[in-house]
């Protein structure tokens, strides 16, 4: 492969704008990170020391194989929701390692209402089962919860979506010989009590862990019955009494050391195995992309200068390309992985749509996994890309993406508008793994073109109802409609609900991928097949 040639100098001011805005978006990004992983009511820490707790990414720290990544998803989900009382949506998931094998994690967070889960926080822990069943992950959970948050059940337990597929994923997870460890350092209450429950090894904590279908509490109030949590549900009961919990630990610390030997005994999975090279540093320095993605959303650039600061050796062979320029596509390696890249460059027009599908087939007949890089504005519009059928090749490259049965992972590099979204593996495509910048906007259309919408839409109702156009009033609902438009549009108002599996600093896209895919090869590949293209 040949050595993508930058067209970009550093010393330029165009450069040094994108980079001095995009590094502030980066540390306006850190500081929330940093503020949702460890700032917490002092009040909390202290209950959590009376206790003799760690808090929970201390537990992580012991828990994963020293100097090995962890791939940290969602650090900012709920962050504009609940009235930021549930930072990181009171959980942490990530993909990491655990006496050398790679591992789903899904951690508790007791220093947020008592580790109580709201409806984001069961999301969150759905989707980390939903990644680990995908990619064929063993899991371990950190229990350490109150249980639901009472006020907001509603939200949180009766619909497909909600608590009970926690356990529903659970149990797939064991018909597909995935394996489960639960170390109970907490109460793990009513539905929680199914998470040990339904793994094939837990560990439970003296004195502070316990598992029970209702505490004390509600014991008493449903049968009167006086009994005390360790009664009821502590370490030494379950152990030498139901046998619902396998050890007991006199500490953490020996909770954490049980695990790690218990993870240790798991058989190493056999590996999909794809064309690999040895990993090389891209050639150009990453810290560039700083100034490559420009300062406003609306201004184009060239998504190979994005390609050549992620891939080995920033080496890439395009497929087509001098066919369907506003996308880019080809081949390279991201830590020596081979892949497929599709990355906009503008607008996607017939050619380009055509270009997108038969690259993607390509792919699945070489078991080559896709990257998708977003940038897109959406499919052309307009009478001329009508009659050339834009609608039906739109049409045929979501069913190549759709279809495909290798592995596919998104980054959101800037705008992400309209059925674009669709065709380049948005999150409804099941894609592996979906990243987004800092800088990311997601929506149906931009916030300016949605408020001239309906601007225009409210002009011909008020002159088809024979008055005269009120321009306070058109003028009012345009600046509503752009103001919820830019709100909603955000990066973090996506990452809040989980539209992506978390915010990356550029920088560490590379990396972030590298774990993904690795990750992904313990699946086996799935059966080829495709849909009706309509021709």
């Amino acid at each position: 492969m040949r050595k993508i040639q930058s067209m970009i100098s550093p010393s330029g001011a165009d450069f040094r704008r994108n980079a001095a805005h995009n590094r502030e978006l980066v540390r306006i990004f850190r500081e929330k990170q940093e503020a949702a992983r460890h700032i917490r009511p002092q009040r909390d820490l202290d209950r959590l020391a009376r206790q003799g707790k760690m808090r929970p990414r201390e537990r992580l720290e012991k828990l994963l194989d020293p100097g090995t990544p962890f791939l940290e998803l969602s650090s900012l989900a709920a962050n504009m929701s609940y009235g930021g009382e549930s930072p990181s949506a009171s959980c942490i998931t990530g993909i990491g390692v655990i006496s050398g094998r790679e591992v789903m994690i899904h951690a508790d967070d007791p220093t947020v209402k008592g580790g109580a889960w709201y409806p984001l926080t069961v999301k969150k822990i759905v989707r980390c089962l939903d990644i680990a069943i995908e990619n064929r992950l063993p899991v371990v959970h950190l229990c350490d919860s109150a249980g639901g948050f009472l006020q907001l059940q509603a939200d949180l337990f009766p619909d497909k979506y909600m608590g009970g597929r926690v356990f529903r994923n659970q149990s797939i997870l064991s018909k597909l010989g995935c394996k489960q460890l639960a170390l109970v350092f907490g109460h793990c209450t009513a539905g929680g009590a199914y998470i040990p429950g339904l793994s094939d090894y837990n560990v439970i904590v003296r004195g502070t862990g316990a598992v029970f279908l209702g505490g004390p509490p509600l014991v008493r109030a449903a049968t009167g019955e006086e009994v005390t949590v360790e009664e009821l549900g502590g370490a030494d009961m379950h152990t030498t009494v139901s046998g619902t919990c396998d050890y007991a630990a006199s500490s953490e610390d020996e909770a954490i050391l049980i695990g790690r030997e218990i993870v240790a005994q798991w058989e190493r999975p056999k590996k999909w195995d794809i064309q690999r090279e040895t990993p090389e540093d891209p050639a150009y320095d990453p810290e560039e992309l700083y100034g490559i993605v420009p300062d406003d959303i609306k201004t184009q650039f060239d998504m190979r200068e994005v390609i050549a600061r992620i891939v080995d050796g920033s080496r890439f062979h395009e497929y087509q390309p001098d066919y369907g320029t506003t996308l880019v596509c080809g081949y390279a390696h991201i830590w020596g992985f081979k892949v497929g890249i599709l990355a906009n460059n503008g607008v996607l027009f017939n050619d380009s749509s055509l270009k997108g599908a038969h690259f993607m087939e390509l792919c699945n007949q070489n078991n080559t996994p896709l990257v998708f890089l977003q940038n897109i504005t959406g499919y052309m519009v307009g009478r001329a890309y009508e009659r050339a059928g834009i609608t039906k090749d739109g049409a045929k490259m979501i069913m190549a993406q759709s279809c495909s049965h290798v592995p596919k992972f998104t980054v959101m590099c800037n705008g992400s508008f309209g059925a674009g979204n669709y065709g380049m593996c948005g999150r409804a495509f099941d894609g592996r793994l979906l990243f987004a910048w800092p800088n990311h906007q997601i929506g149906v259309m931009g916030g300016d073109q949605a408020a001239n919408t309906l601007a225009e839409v409210k002009v011909n109702q008020m002159r088809r109802n024979g008055g005269e156009v009120d321009q306070a009033v058109v003028d009012a609902l345009w600046a509503q409609t752009r103001a919820a438009y830019q709100e909603q549009l955000s990066a973090y108002y996506s990452t809040s609900n989980l539209w992506d599996d978390g915010i990356l600093d550029p920088v560490d896209t590379r990396n972030a991928l590298g774990v993904a895919i690795s990750a992904a090869l313990n699946a086996p590949p799935v059966d080829p097949g495709y849909g009706v293209f309509r021709f």
